[in-house]
């Protein structure tokens, strides 16, 4: 009889075998398994360092908008949200002034010590609201209250440019220009400026009338971690904090 060597094997699998075949089925999940956790760790992680540099990215953004403080007006001008001034990158301001800019005729521009007469021409100006406005009652004692905070002391050594009685106490052009502009506000635009408005207003032309004085001051209130805003800046509350620093240059005659 001749022996079929072409039959195939059709005896059953043994019980070893099937125990093999369940432990390579166990061994490719468990592979399967790390692989997916180790997916999952670096999805994290690529999740993660993205986070880190979105936030990192609108820190950026953020110190670029708020500039923390080193030294510039964000309300310059008609473009300012705000009178309150928030200071950042030059504590000069620019533009026009909003309400009574384009009334008087007058920009922060025009007084710049690259054009003198310009920058006499817009001081006279305003120096000429002194004397041609007369306050008197509530308006006079407003005007009294304010006033009475800011001084000249580049120009002259007042204590302020006002006596208790509202009578000027310096005569120098800065010092007209300051009085007029805040007679002025208080009469035609009382009710749209506090007081602290209406001193940051003088602030600001005392900025300009100053630049170097009041930049070397803004550098010293910044070492001490003193907000920069134009009422600490040029007003008398922290006068002669700067004494000694660097920084002369004055615009506009005295």
């Amino acid at each position: 009889m001749v022996k079929d060597c072409c039959k195939k094997d059709t005896e059953p699998k043994t019980a070893d075998s099937s125990v093999k075949d369940e432990n390579n089925i166990e061994e490719v999940g468990k592979d399967y398994n790390l692989v997916m956790l180790g997916l999952l760790i670096v999805l994290g992680a690529l999740l993660v360092y993205n986070q880190l540099q979105i936030n990192s990215f609108g820190d950026q953004i953020s110190k670029l908008g708020s500039g923390s403080l080193s030294l510039a007006s964000t309300s310059s001008a008609t473009s300012s949200s705000s009178k309150s001034a928030t200071l950042s990158e030059s504590v000069v301001p620019t533009g026009t002034p909003e309400v009574y800019g384009s009334e008087l005729g007058v920009s922060y521009d025009d007084v710049s010590p690259q054009d003198q007469q310009k920058a006499n021409a817009a001081i006279t100006k305003l120096g000429q609201l002194d004397q041609t406005i007369e306050l008197e009652g509530d308006n006079l004692d407003r005007y009294i209250s304010i006033v009475s905070q800011i001084s000249c002391e580049y120009c002259c050594g007042a204590d302020s440019i006002i006596f208790s009685s509202g009578k000027p106490a310096c005569g120098c052009a800065h010092s007209y220009a300051m009085r007029g502009l805040a007679k002025y506000l208080i009469k035609d635009h009382g009710s749209e400026f506090t007081d602290d408005e209406i001193l940051e207003e003088l602030g600001k032309w005392k900025t300009l009338f100053f630049p170097g004085q009041i930049t070397a001051k803004a550098k010293i209130l910044k070492e001490q971690g003193i907000e920069l805003n134009y009422i600490n800046l040029a007003s008398n509350k922290y006068r002669d904090i700067e004494k000694g620093a660097s920084g002369s240059g004055m615009v506009g005659g005295c």
